[in-house]
């Protein structure tokens, strides 16, 4: 079951609408469910929500997965540079971002962990403890995944980090994971597919600007004891019907 309900974003005091799904079991008793946080949450169940007509298909694999899980999906502000700024734990510069770009992130996980979770935590049957509760996302939603799970651990114990836009910001991103406390049970999925490399190596696709970025994350992140999976997608793009095909992979290495 989906259900839509609106929530207010007060970081911007904007009405935002939530894209929550709730397994067939949910009505069948009193059983609590582990929680998963995802970014886009229109992109998510419904090619009709989604912002270029194809979802993710996240509920058809739910529905056949054998594990119960409440997705919490948020959908984005759709409004001007609302998404880039909102989705955004630093200040990004080039012609790309217009210029400058001063995100807001980090105050955008202050509301989920402040606000949004305990709404979820009270009106849900929820596991609420973090080791119940994971992030995920893609391109901004995967880098704000990753930076959740670092620098909110103590609410996030696994992070979906699809395609995420991290070359912009590997210096300041690599210094708060080095300070971070981050728990050994903490689990990290990062992915990029080849279709959408930087500055593409022509024989080893391992060797392009992308990977090597995510690799040396993943070397931080391995540093601080967490646990991690690191996905090359041959012919993979930075699109949603090429992110729906990584569903299977990081959903078992993160709820294993």
């Amino acid at each position: 079951m989906i259900i839509k309900r609106d929530i207010l974003f007060t970081p911007a005091n904007a009405v935002r609408q939530l894209h929550i799904y709730l397994p067939e079991s949910y009505s069948q008793g009193q059983e609590q469910y582990p929680v998963m946080y995802f970014f886009d949450g229109h992109n998510l169940f419904s090619d009709e929500d989604a912002t270029f007509g194809k979802s993710w298909g996240l509920k058809d694999f739910l529905e056949s997965w054998g594990k119960d899980i409440i997705i919490v999906g948020i959908e984005c502000g759709h409004v001007g540079n609302e998404r880039l700024r909102e989705y955004c734990p630093y200040t990004f510069r080039g012609k790309f971002w217009g210029g400058t770009l001063k995100g807001t992130g980090h105050t955008t996980l202050q509301w989920m962990v402040s606000e949004l979770k305990p709404m979820i935590d009270r009106d849900y049957r929820t596991w609420p403890h973090r080791e119940a509760t994971g992030i995920g996302g893609s391109s901004m939603g995967g880098l704000m995944s990753l930076y959740g799970a670092v620098c909110f651990n103590d609410w996030f114990s696994k992070a979906a980090c699809v395609s995420s836009t991290i070359s912009p910001c590997m210096a300041s991103l690599r210094r708060d994971i080095k300070k971070a406390n981050i728990r050994e049970d903490t689990r990290f999925y990062l992915s990029f597919g080849t279709e959408e490399a930087f500055r593409p190596h022509p024989t080893d696709p391992l060797k392009s600007l992308t990977a090597v970025h995510n690799l040396t994350i993943q070397d931080d992140l391995r540093e601080k004891g967490a646990m991690t999976d690191f996905f090359c997608q041959v012919g993979g793009g930075h699109n949603e019907a090429s992110w729906e095909k990584q569903i299977p992979r990081f959903m078992n290495f993160l709820w294993m």
